[in-house]
């Protein structure tokens, strides 16, 4: 993507660019209150519920496996007898070749069910953040304008990418080291009362205290991985803000100010990342400790029950590995447990964009327009973006086919805003807009987009061949339809003159002025040959020379379209059959050019201050 950005974003599967001018931005969206982590972990099996066989039978292998791990031990305390017996006389050797050979074969089966049972395991997280991501992406075009204008688009970027990924890392992680550590654990809690359950209570009571610390820290740890999350989504918006406006910044000598921000953020960041990992690598720490505590009291334990004759030698040894197996997955468990409170955050923040409130289901629509003629009509519109604010009061206009239509007023009197509503970005809170007499709300979003092509203040170039750039989602466009665009602006000589021509790919190190960008724009609007046209201050970032250029290519295209050109040059629009005059939401006057210079009204008194400011 080039850094000439929309100042909004782009409704996905709309093809089309919302026109900007809304509500004032507002700071990220964070849940300002975050759900308890049992509740999260909930929401997040509901939601993987398809994938729960897969995940049944990687806990049966990861239990055979652990079964025959566990059972390792036993064998060994086997041959650990065999050998103690035979030191007075003779060893026996076959019986040791015999335990020695199945002990191989159980290690080795048990390889290989982890081993399947991590492939499953890999197999399901990744599918499972595959779906996030496809519904995230589905969720988007259903997704009403005005959220995006409440949030920052760095912080919906992070919910895609970051959290996601955290998501997908963590659950691989964590999942496969809970089901095969939890099957260890249990299958050596068996085996140690199995061989002998003085022992087995023993190396319990030695591990008591590591399942305190456990809670301890899992329950300090929750609160800085979710703090965690929720600020690497704001450092996320703020640099996304400060870079695509850094022209702006460095303008009004802002670098300061966000430095400060973000080194507020940033510090915010590192404390809790600090905290949190910190946090998390306790476990080892604390679980090698018991461990050894363990090895202790076994020994001591150990000794007294074979002075006693209770057990033998090779007990003793087997209680050894039982002690490792029993420990060791605790500090897996601990380890997960910690790694699953990056899981709950990260799915909290996806969770809570999926939940956003979507667009009216517009599926059992049937009625249609292919094409219109250009009647449009406007009657008794009132809107506002919140209900305490009414920016449109009562509007009401008549616009018949293949009229220019000029909208024009003073910063804020809501000419962007009609637009929106026309385009149906926006949904009128009262009154209805029409096009051929057909009420746009009867119509789907998609059908009303397909009727306009329009040309925006702010450019919208991807990366991509400025081929691709002209003819964007349009279907079977000829190239001779594309030079013929491009000639039409003016645009067809500077191209011929790139080493690549129409396949010049644009990217951010492409060297485009800003009004070359907008002959883009331009030309890819003619492309769509729609019957209605949207120009928002399209010559506005061009030289007057350029200006004289497009408004010519604008007027051919404008031929036999209702055209809506927003404008603050008067001059631009002289010729347009309708000026609409705005303030303050109303329709003040209409008519053209002459007849609101004969008025000598609110237009007259813009015109004329144009041109005294120009003096």
């Amino acid at each position: 993507m080039t850094k000439s950005q929309p100042s909004r974003p782009i409704p996905p599967k709309m093809g089309k660019p919302p026109v900007g001018g809304g509500p004032p931005g507002m700071g990220p969206m964070i849940g300002e209150k975050p759900k308890q982590f049992k509740a999260t972990i909930r929401e997040l099996i509901a939601y993987a519920k398809q994938y729960i066989p897969l995940v049944m039978i990687a806990l049966v292998l990861a239990l055979v496996g652990a079964i025959l791990n566990v059972v390792g031990p036993d064998i060994i305390s086997d041959m650990t007898n065999t050998i103690s017996s035979g030191l007075a006389t003779s060893i026996n050797l076959d019986e040791i070749k015999r335990l020695g050979i199945l002990l191989a074969f159980m290690y080795g089966f048990g390889l290989l069910f982890n081993y399947a049972q991590g492939f499953i395991m890999a197999t399901v997280t990744q599918r499972i953040t595959k779906k996030m991501r496809t519904d995230i992406s589905d969720k988007m075009p259903r997704i009403p304008l005005k959220y995006f204008d409440k949030t920052s688009i760095g912080n919906v970027l992070s919910r895609v990418t970051n959290d996601i990924d955290t998501i997908g890392q963590t659950l691989n992680n964590s999942l496969g080291s809970l089901v095969s550590g939890l099957a260890t654990f249990v299958g050596a809690l068996v085996m140690m009362f199995y061989t002998n359950w003085i022992m087995a209570i023993s190396a319990i009571l030695s591990t008591i205290i590591g399942f305190a610390f456990m809670s301890i820290i899992m329950k300090g740890s929750q609160k800085y991985f979710i703090a965690q999350q929720m600020e690497l989504g704001m450092i996320n918006g703020h640099i996304e803000e400060t870079y695509a406006g850094h022209t702006i910044v460095k303008a009004y000598n802002g670098e300061e100010n966000a430095k400060k921000v973000f080194h507020d953020i940033n510090e915010r960041l590192y404390t809790n990342a600090w905290k949190s990992q910190f946090m998390s690598g306790l476990m080892m720490p604390v679980m090698t400790f018991v461990g050894n505590f363990g090895y202790v009291v076994v020994c001591v334990v150990g000794a007294i029950l074979v002075n006693n004759d209770v057990i033998q030698i090779g007990t003793i040894v087997a209680f050894m590995m039982y002690i490792r197996l029993f420990t060791q997955p605790l500090a897996q468990l601990a380890q997960a447990a910690t790694s699953m409170q990056s899981t709950a955050a990260a799915s909290e923040r996806v969770f809570e964009f999926l939940k956003e409130e979507e667009l009216e289901d517009e599926s059992e629509k049937t009625q249609k327009l292919a094409t219109a003629k250009g009647d449009v009509e406007f009657k008794n519109v009132r809107f506002g973006y919140d209900e305490e604010h009414t920016i449109i009061k009562n509007f009401s206009a008549s616009v018949k086919a293949g009229q220019k239509v000029a909208i024009v007023g003073p910063t804020g009197a809501g000419k962007t805003t009609l637009v929106n509503l026309l385009m149906r970005f926006y949904e009128v809170n009262g009154g209805e807009i029409s096009i051929d007499g057909i009420p746009i709300h009867s119509l789907t979003r998609e059908n009303v987009h397909d009727l306009f092509c329009m040309v925006l203040q702010d450019t919208w170039i991807f990366e991509g061949t400025i081929r691709e750039n002209i003819v964007f989602s349009k279907e079977n466009v000829t190239d001779e339809q594309v030079e013929q665009a491009c000639r039409a602006v003016g645009l067809h000589h500077f191209i011929k003159t790139l080493p690549n021509g129409y396949d010049t790919v644009l990217n951010d190190n492409a060297n485009l002025s800003t009004g070359q960008k907008q002959l883009i724009t331009i030309a890819r609007a003619m492309i769509e040959n729609a019957p209605l046209l949207i120009l928002d201050e399209a010559t506005s970032s061009v030289d007057t020379r350029t200006e004289i250029l497009i408004q010519k290519a604008m007027d051919e295209l404008a031929n036999g379209r209702t055209s809506f050109v927003i404008a603050h040059r008067l001059s631009t629009i002289k010729n347009a059959d309708l000026i609409i005059v705005m303030k303050d939401g109303d329709i003040i006057e209409t008519g053209n050019h002459e007849e609101l210079l004969a008025n000598g009204g609110f237009y007259a008194e813009l015109y004329n201050s144009q041109f005294e400011d120009a003096s």
